[in-house]
């Protein structure tokens, strides 16, 4: 049993990533090494652990049944780990905050710095993903608490609104005039490229409401996947994008860029702070009160 742990460590990760290569990264050993041990394990419990494709490994039924103890036994640690840890930090308040790239750059970072004057022993940790994710590892209490725009739902959740925000088409002058001289008689909409986010993301499917609702089909459409590189793209003069636009207030104010009439007006969005109901959302607004000014 003893010379086998380290060859469960081993095992563990290669069942969990399905791929010995990837399997090699995590554990900063080689791909032979990984592969001496799967079969010394193997070996030593008199079974096949895995089944090899091209496409990466398997589970074999003994594998699987194995993975599941194993795996459990991983978790336990992992709980042994978590609670010694926290243990010692009991004393130390913390905050674990989940935000999109494009909100923690725009919304959260801007009010960060008289947060953590104010709260100089609270230990903040930040985690970028989307919105759905965000609430994921809410559900999951892996955060405290999430900056989101206001989903459609949000069941079991308490959501505190921190500012409007809108959506507009912006782009160059130069662009603008370009397209007006090469196509004179035709609707931006039809010839010039629209740049937007992806279609996961919650700013993109509200978009998309609207130009369905306005009946507008957009010829040419540029898919990218941040705001910075919609806003960075807009200003080289690649196309149209469609931002936010208090994001580029500043960019509107010098004329850099300028907003592209298309006979709709978005309605407002909310942004704000999202944490799981119940008793511990009171106490999650207290501690962070000064984040929401």
């Amino acid at each position: 049993m003893q010379e086998n742990l380290s060859l469960y460590h081993i095992f563990y990760i290669v069942s969990r990533t399905g791929n010995i290569s990837q399997a090699a990264k995590e554990l900063y050993i080689s791909q032979p090494a990984i592969s001496r041990a799967i079969k010394k394990l193997e070996d030593n419990l008199d079974t096949i652990l895995f089944k090899r494709s091209s496409r990466g490994v398997t589970l074999t039924p003994d594998g699987q049944l194995l993975y599941e103890k194993v795996k459990a036994a991983f978790e336990l640690l992992s709980e042994g780990e978590d609670s010694i840890l926290h243990n010692r930090s009991r004393e130390i308040p913390r905050l674990r905050i989940g935000a999109s790239t494009t909100l923690c750059k725009y919304v959260l970072m801007p009010r960060l710095k008289n947060f953590i004057s104010a709260n100089p022993q609270m230990r903040i940790t930040i985690s970028c993903q989307s919105t759905y994710q965000t609430l994921r590892l809410l559900e999951e209490d892996r955060i405290d608490i999430g900056l989101i725009g206001r989903p459609g739902k949000l069941s079991g959740y308490e959501f505190l609104p921190l500012l409007q925000i809108q959506d507009t088409f912006v782009a160059t002058k130069q662009y603008l005039e370009n397209q007006h001289r090469l196509f004179p008689l035709e609707p931006l909409s039809h010839t010039a490229t629209f740049m937007l986010l992806d279609e996961q993301n919650i700013t993109r499917q509200s978009v998309n409401i609207m130009l369905h609702d306005h009946q507008l089909q957009l010829g040419h459409i540029l898919e990218v996947s941040s705001m910075d590189l919609l806003i960075q793209f807009a200003q080289v003069g690649l196309g149209i994008a469609c931002v936010i636009k208090e994001f580029v207030q500043k960019e509107l104010d010098e004329g850099t860029l300028v907003e592209v009439p298309l006979g709709l007006v978005f309605p407002s969005r909310e942004i704000g702070f999202v944490c799981r109901s119940g008793a511990k959302a009171q106490e999650l607004v207290t501690s962070s009160q000064s984040l929401f000014i």
